[in-house]
Order: structure tokens, then C-alpha cells, then sequence
């Protein structure tokens, strides 16, 4: 089946990349040309594990090509798949405008059935903007519209789209769901469960899944304030709490609060389509104000453990809102670089992955060669991204390095006596 993906950004790039893994004939377009001469190229723009691999496999077999011709994407293709940004707008709401656009090129180029797939992620009831944008050019037409919600953790995209937990499929006519179902059908051979609704409910799917899934972590992250207040360990309570399986032990990691591409972003999407039909939505807004509260603390954190700010040197392990990805977005670790300039300290900094994007927020930072490097000369050491090489820190020769044996662990990756016992001053997140 011939498939043309519109947009190669995180999400257009790896549903391009898999599908053509699937053994699907994917043409992937996007408007910025330098990007498409990267990608034929073999230039990946994204760091994501695995995804470099997949895409030049493909590129070889010759299942996955890279162009900025729209017009022929959409007439060669059975499949159209939209996989457009749609940032927020200041009031929570998504921009759907490069949705629309792509719309209207789909309108204007249709040359005979199509199924139109929404990717991205929109607000219920952009299925049927768009097929209204279908309906709108003259002449008899052929084609379904289809929402296919993505749940692709970054830093493990590739394992997400080749093994799911779901397929969710939002359609109206039942040519449209077999050739979705062709579309995955090696994960449709695998058992995988299918989620077969109509399309707004598909669209609502995914901002109900993120919604409750960034809900557990403020949860967990004001458990944790908690256990600051009673002597208690967050560690154990949320053991104890995700034993039950009813509740489940995953996203109960206390820690400096969510960030990324699509928890803050869908969480305010979540609030304003809400608020469009005369509803508060008021678990997702108390998530939204708590994990604000959560980034704002942990200053406080380090300056309770370092002392006055002003004139000290801080040396921050992780830059990347969480490991295995190079995205900024929504960092909490750029949350505390921030209020850690404000308030007068000196920063070092290193991330595997992610110092090229924050050099262009925080051009004046040291950025350093590896975590040792990051903590030469300072005063406290501030572990804000839990990045694998930083799970095993050679403690004896981070003492020599440093001016105070001081940490503050905003990911609870070490434990809190075996470092006190080594005559360090350990700060957690909900650790007594």
C-alpha cells in the first residue's frame, strides 16, 4: 500500500519509518526543504534511539522516501497520514492552522478514495473540520477520515509504534477501518487490541490518556511534599501504592515535575476543550497549578542545601526533560537552571543528548564535557535528568572535584543513607 506521511517532525518520522518497516510504500513530505535534503540524505534532525537504524534500512529497500512535493504525496498515496504540529495557542487551545492547510491541499489534489488520517494530536471535533474542508472544493469525491492518536513516549518511540499497548481507530465507515487494519497488519497478526470507535471519541482517547497519566504525577509529586512534611519516604509509599493493581506503579516517581512536548501542551488543550463547552475541567487544572508549584520548589531545595545562591557555582547532570531524548520542551531542569541564574548562581551543565538545543536558551552557561567535568568547582550538584550514565557516579572522585560534598537528587536515583554514610549532604524529593 502506497502511504503518504504529511510532516516529519517527531511524530511524522517515526510513524513514516515504521510503517515502512511494516513493509508499507511510505512517501514522507514536509514544506521545509532543508529538512528533506537532511533526511535523503541519511540526517536524522531528532535524537531518538533507534530511529536513525530504521529509517536508512528502509531508505535502502527503497519503502521510504523523503519530498517536499505534496501534490504527488497525496495522489500517489491510499493513506494520507497528517502528522503536523499543532502548537498551543496562549490560551491553552491547540493551532490547528497547518492541519487546515494540509486539509485544503488534500481537497484540492484528491484524485480519487482516500483515507484521510489524523495523527497529530487535536481537539475532538477536528475529524469533522476536516471533512467539511473535503467536501468544500467542487465535484464528486471519495474518501474517510480516520483519527489514529499516537502514544509515543520519546527516548522509546520506535519500541511504542512497533509493540503498543492499542491501536486506536476512529472511523465511520467500515472501508476505512480494513484499510487501517491492512495498514497495521502485522501488529493486527500479533493480537494486538484494537480500539474500533467513532472518531471523536478517538480524538478525545488521547487527551484523556495524557490528561490522567500527568493527574498520577502530580499526585505522586504532592504525596511526596507530604512526606517532606511528616518524615515519611516517598519511595515506600508509592511501592506500597502501585503494588495494587488497581492503581499500577508506573508515573509514581516523585520528582521536579512533567515536562516534554505533549503533557503540558495536551494537559491546557485538555482544560480549554473543556472550557469551549461550558465545563471545568478541574482535576487536569489542579495537575497543571500543582506541577507548576513542583518546578518552582526546587529551588528552594537547592538553596536549602547549598545555602545563598548568589555567587556560588551549581553544576546541573541533565538538561532534556527526560533521558533518551535530546527535547527541551517544558524542561523542569531548565525550570532550575532559570531560577538558579536569577538568583545570582553560577551554572555548569551536561546532557548526552540535549546541550546544543539549551546553548540557544542559555548561551552563557558552561556547558561540559561529562558529568565530571559538569562538577569540578562547585558548590552543589543538582541531578535533574536521570540519564542512565548518571545512575553510577564515582562519588570518591565526584569529592574531589567538588568545593562541598552537596547533592540535591531532583530524580531520587541514589539512596539517601548510603551517601550520608559517605559524608554527604543528600537532598531528595520526598525522601526523610
Amino acid at each position: 500500500m502506497n502511504i503518504c506521511v504529511v510532516g516529519t517532525g517527531y511524530v511524522g518520522l517515526v510513524t513514516g519509518a515504521c510503517l515502512a518497516d511494516f513493509g508499507m510504500t511510505v512517501l514522507c513530505v514536509d514544506k521545509d526543504e532543508a529538512k528533506i535534503a537532511a533526511l535523503q540524505a541519511g540526517r536524522i534532525p531528532i535524537y531518538e534511539p533507534g530511529l536513525e537504524e530504521i529509517v536508512a534500512k528502509n531508505q535502502r529497500a527503497g519503502r521510504l522516501r523523503f519530498t517536499t512535493d505534496l501534490k504527488s504525496g497525496i495522489q500517489s498515496a491510499l493513506a494520507i497520514f497528517i502528522a503536523v504540529g499543532t502548537p498551543p495557542r496562549p490560551d491553552g487551545a491547540p493551532d490547528l492552522t497547518f492541519v487546515r492547510q494540509v486539509a485544503e491541499a488534500i481537497a484540492e489534489h484528491m484524485n480519487g478514495y482516500k483515507v484521510v488520517v489524523t495523527k497529530s494530536t487535536v481537539p475532538t471535533g477536528t475529524g469533522r473540520m476536516i471533512e467539511q474542508i473535503l467536501r468544500s472544493n467542487d465535484g464528486d469525491r471519495e474518501f474517510s477520515v480516520v483519527s489514529n492518536p499516537e502514544f509515543l513516549r520519546e527516548g522509546s518511540a520506535i519500541a511504542d509504534f512497533l509493540r503498543p499497548d492499542r491501536i486506536v481507530i476512529g472511523a465511520s465507515d467500515a472501508r476505512a477501518i480494513e484499510v487501517m487494519k491492512e495498514v497495521y497488519g502485522p501488529l493486527f497478526l500479533a493480537e494486538t487490541p484494537f480500539v474500533i470507535t467513532d472518531v471523536a471519541s478517538a480524538e478525545l482517547i488521547k487527551y484523556a490518556s495524557n490528561g490522567f497519566l500527568a493527574v498520577k504525577i502530580s499526585f505522586i509529586n504532592e504525596i511526596a511534599r507530604l512526606c517532606e512534611l511528616m518524615g515519611a519516604d516517598v519511595h515506600d509509599v508509592s511501592r506500597g501504592m502501585g503494588l495494587d493493581r488497581r492503581i499500577g506503579s508506573r508515573f509514581l516517581l516523585a520528582g521536579p515535575g512533567f515536562g516534554g512536548s505533549c503533557f503540558p501542551k495536551d494537559t491546557a488543550a485538555a482544560v480549554d476543550l473543556a472550557r469551549q463547552h461550558g465545563y471545568r475541567f478541574r482535576i487536569i487544572e489542579s495537575a497543571i497549578c500543582v506541577n507548576a508549584e513542583t518546578k518552582a520548589r526546587m529551588i528552594e531545595k537547592i538553596a536549602a542545601a547549598a545555602g545563598p545562591l548568589a555567587g556560588r557555582t551549581v553544576g546541573v547532570l541533565g538538561l532534556s526533560f527526560k533521558p533518551e531524548t535530546d527535547d527541551i520542551r517544558e524542561s523542569p531542569a531548565l525550570a532550575v537552571i532559570s531560577d538558579l541564574v536569577a538568583a545570582g548562581a553560577s551554572v555548569r551543565a551536561f546532557d548526552p543528548a540535549a546541550m546544543e538545543n539549551a546553548r540557544a536558551l542559555f548561551p552563557d552557561l558552561y556547558y561540559a564535557t561529562d558529568a565530571y567535568d559538569c562538577a569540578t568547582g562547585v558548590d552543589v550538584l543538582v541531578l535533574a535528568t536521570e540519564w542512565n550514565e548518571f545512575r553510577a557516579l564515582d562519588f570518591g572522585r565526584l569529592a574531589k572535584l567538588m568545593r562541598s560534598r552537596t547533592v540535591v537528587d531532583l530524580r531520587n536515583v541514589y539512596e539517601p543513607r548510603e551517601l550520608r554514610a559517605g559524608g554527604w549532604s543528600y537532598t531528595g524529593v520526598g525522601r526523610s
